[in-house]
């Protein structure tokens, strides 16, 4: 069960029934505006009541929220997207989107990991999990970007990388790690995302940047909650104490200097106003951007290396 889900169900329900207003005094032409602003208040007043101050835990079911903008909706704002396929080993990953882009008149690679909607695209994607060939194909990209002198941007949305038996028998630890070192090595601007989940090791392979943006309710954490909660105290099931101790949001990165810039997101949620928020989110990377593009190819490794021994 999603904490949030339950928690926004009187506000839907109160907005569901202001739209309804508004048309009818549409329809029979009848001035209803008083009625409407005194429940538009209301709503108001419970969208401060429930998400005002949201917990640790809450934050996670927020980032985890049904309705959350996917990197889908990221790739589509931009001004051409050109997808590339294949690790050119094994295989292809649905968890993985990757190709040449265009931001404004910038030309750049995309890295996103993909989640799905429903049942059969989450198992199209592997519910966001990348796999080695996943990884592998990042990798075969971000060499690609290097050669192109293409920046790298990535969007992190994972639970985690895959931790089924196939993926560890081909190599997950070892991919994630070539990701990793790759990502040391190139002399391109690096800017990463966490727009929901940031997952472990899943989410740090596309994660060592030198500029880090996190959404303001999307977390990043070593372990998932309940992850966490099975190996400290034997039991997923306090995972909302386990999420409180992980110190995974977007202000708690801020503060250890893990993140370096927040992005806000609407009262109660990216999913209020995704195309506010993917816009916001494309501008800030942009904006990192700019300000990579006068450093010279050795200057980033030497300052990207000193970002992470700190």
């Amino acid at each position: 069960m999603n904490v949030i889900v339950e928690r926004e169900k009187g506000l839907l329900e109160l907005e569901s029934r202001i739209g309804a207003l508004r048309a009818l005094a549409i329809a029979q032409g009848v001035d209803l505006s008083a009625e409407i602003a005194v429940l538009e208040e209301k709503a108001a007043q419970i969208a401060r009541e429930v998400f005002g101050e949201l917990a640790p835990w809450q934050r996670v079911n927020m980032a985890r929220h049904p309705r959350r903008p996917l990197a889908d909706i990221y790739l589509a704002a931009l001004d051409r997207f050109d997808a590339l396929h294949g690790d050119r080993h094994f295989g292809d990953d649905g968890a993985l989107v990757g190709g040449f882009a265009l931001l404004g008149e910038r030309r750049i690679m995309v890295l996103a990991q993909q989640k799905g909607r429903d049942t059969k695209e989450n198992i199209a994607h592997n519910f966001g999990m990348t796999s080695p060939h996943g990884y592998r194909k990042a990798k075969r990209l971000m060499e690609l970007a290097d050669r192109r002198r293409l920046p790298i941007v990535t969007l992190i949305d994972t639970p985690g990388a895959d931790p089924g038996v196939a993926s560890e028998e081909h190599g997950q630890s070892e991919a994630i790690a070539a990701c990793l070192s790759t990502l040391v090595g190139v002399g391109v601007p690096v800017v990463a995302t966490v727009i929901g989940e940031g997952g472990s090791g899943g989410a740090l392979a596309l994660g060592l940047a030198d500029h880090v943006i996190m959404l303001e309710h999307s977390v990043y954490s070593v372990a998932s909650p309940e992850g966490c909660a099975a190996i400290l105290w034997g039991d997923a099931s306090k995972a909302d104490d386990a999420a409180a101790r992980l110190r995974l949001t977007s202000a708690d990165l801020q503060e250890f200097g893990i993140v370096d810039e927040v992005v806000p997101e609407p009262l109660g949620g990216a999913h209020r106003d995704p195309k506010y928020v993917v816009h916001a989110v494309w501008r800030a990377i942009g904006s990192a951007l700019d300000r990579l593009a006068p450093l010279s190819s050795e200057q980033r490794r030497e300052q990207r290396a000193a970002r992470y021994l700190r």
